[in-house]
């Protein structure tokens, strides 16, 4: 039996830390102010964001998490962002993967609804 992989998400400013393994960027646009170098990313897999149209009627407001997270589970099976999860998928396989993420409440981002769809 394998050990179960282990996705955790942080937010992209944050210093890396020793046991992110591959550390992936899952935000559409690029952190503001974030140097690449800084990043310290494996990969950056915008193809796996959520569309404009969603993030901005989401806009981070704690009270549409869930429903955000309802319509973004169907945006997934999108050929080209259920693609992009099956990449993710890959990438966890017996390894830590960490999903990054700009935003200030990680908790309540694509990237925790990835982590989510990734751990079970």
């Amino acid at each position: 039996m394998t050990a179960k992989h282990k996705v955790q998400v942080r937010r992209a400013y944050e210093e890396p830390g020793r046991g992110d393994g591959t550390r992936v960027l899952v935000d559409r646009i690029w952190p503001r102010g974030l140097t690449k170098d800084k990043a310290d990313l494996d990969e950056w897999c915008k193809q796996v964001a959520p569309s404009t149209q969603l993030r901005k009627w989401y806009h981070h407001d704690p009270d549409r998490f869930e429903e955000f997270g309802r319509r973004y589970r169907s945006e997934l099976d999108d050929p080209e962002r259920a693609q992009a999860l099956a990449h993710l998928r890959e990438l966890a396989k017996g390894r830590t993967l960490t999903l990054l993420t700009a935003t200030k409440q990680p908790e309540i981002s694509e990237a925790e609804v990835l982590a989510e769809l990734l751990r079970s």
